[in-house]
């Protein structure tokens, strides 16, 4: 029995992808993003379900994740969006990852394999992070064009802030910059079969814009990427999207105490109990992914009932107040972002609380812990079909 672990629910995986499909339609590539460990979710748990569910390829970031779904025997194309050092290269053609490209160096080197390899351009359009500016890409288009062997797959660019504002004009000036270098791509000759500009954002606002494929990021597994963006979709329309939260993450009560009135709780005696207080002590800390900054401001579920975080969050332990529900017992379950009885604690919540976002807080909690695929409240599967993310 595990002290902490995560339940993923992989029907709410499945359920994400299938409302994307019903949003953008059967002609658009749906490519969820199992980048960061599946956003926390379990990189091999994630990305079979979200096949399972009707995905037509992945989006990782590292060649290690291509390594580890190939290895587990999935076929699915795989775009692989971060940079590879060019001693990888080899390995990710070898593996048949669609690379994202923006460097001649890279280019050179993959002629030189003398391999086929599908390559995917990366525009800049307004980011200034991977890319390359309009007459910049055009000459990196013709040095593909030369290589044997090389194909242009793709072409693809990414959008700043469409998720952080309800004013879309800077998002509508990328869009413009992203048409016009491919339709100068295209005027050069180069075909370019599948474009992709849309992320989970883009695609909620603008299901009409996602050309022949979107990257699903945090809404696959069930989180809005803010609350402007789901203020927009509200405002076009579309506020009755439903998106399923598909992740819980659980401990237990590892002792219970009570404490006198006046007793400093934890690490730099940052809060004094008002009252005899009965404490619970729980097995999670920051190195967990439990955040530091959720202390004396987080919340936990325990019988369905919410228990305040008292004291810092240590590295392996958190204290909370369970002196409002009386009959917490040892190892109880609590339930530390999720839903327990009718209460809930969003990653939205913890995100505000830690100040920062959703796609943080589920993406720090810890690979070390098991990831538990479940089907709503039942679990779905065997103890050997525990998802724990791989030792380096």
């Amino acid at each position: 029995m595990d002290a902490v672990w995560c339940e993923v629910d992989v029907e709410a995986l499945a359920a994400n992808v299938a409302t994307f499909r019903r949003l953008v339609g059967e002609d658009v590539l749906l490519a969820p993003a199992v980048k960061g460990g599946a956003y926390g979710h379990g990189l091999l748990l994630a990305a079979r379900a979200f096949l399972r569910g009707g995905a037509d390829w992945l989006c990782v970031h590292q060649i290690e994740e291509v390594r580890a779904l190939r290895q587990a025997g999935i076929n699915a194309p795989i775009q692989l969006l971060g940079p590879v050092l060019l001693a990888d290269l080899a390995e990710a053609v070898a593996l048949d990852a669609r690379l994202v490209v923006y460097n001649p160096e890279t280019i050179d080197r993959l002629a030189a394999l003398g391999q086929p390899a599908r390559l995917h351009l990366k525009i800049e359009t307004g980011n200034h992070r991977q890319g390359l500016e309009h007459e910049a890409a055009l000459a990196l288009a013709a040095r593909i064009a030369k290589a044997p062997g090389l194909a242009l797959e793709g072409v693809s660019s990414h959008f700043a802030n469409i998720e952080d504002t309800t004013d879309h004009r800077y998002a509508r000036q990328q869009l413009a910059r992203f048409e016009a270098t491919v339709e100068a791509l295209r005027a050069a000759g180069h075909a370019v079969p599948i474009r992709h500009l849309s992320n989970s954002a883009a695609a909620l606002l603008w299901p009409d814009r996602c050309f022949e494929m979107v990257r699903i990021g945090v809404a696959g597994y069930g989180l809005w990427p803010s609350k402007e963006t789901r203020v927009a979709a509200a405002l076009a329309g579309r506020g009755d999207i439903a998106l399923q939260p598909a992740l819980t993450w659980k401990t237990r009560i590892a002792q219970l105490k009570t404490v006198p009135e006046g007793a400093f709780i934890g690490y730099g005696c940052t809060y004094m109990t008002t009252h005899r207080t009965r404490l619970a002590i729980l097995p999670v800390g920051y190195y967990d992914g439990y955040d530091r900054g959720l202390s004396n401001l987080a919340h936990v579920l325990i019988r369905g009932r919410r228990a305040p975080v008292r004291g810092r969050i240590c590295m392996n332990l958190t204290m909370v107040d369970v002196t409002d529900v009386p009959d917490a017992a040892l190892e109880d379950e609590v339930v530390l972002l999720g839903a327990q009885g009718d209460e809930v604690i969003a990653a939205e919540q913890l995100g505000d609380w830690a100040g920062t976002i959703n796609y943080e807080v589920v993406t720090r909690i810890g690979g070390h812990l098991p990831r538990v695929p479940v089907c709503g409240a039942a679990v779905s599967a065997p103890a050997d079909a525990v998802y724990r993310a791989p030792r380096r």
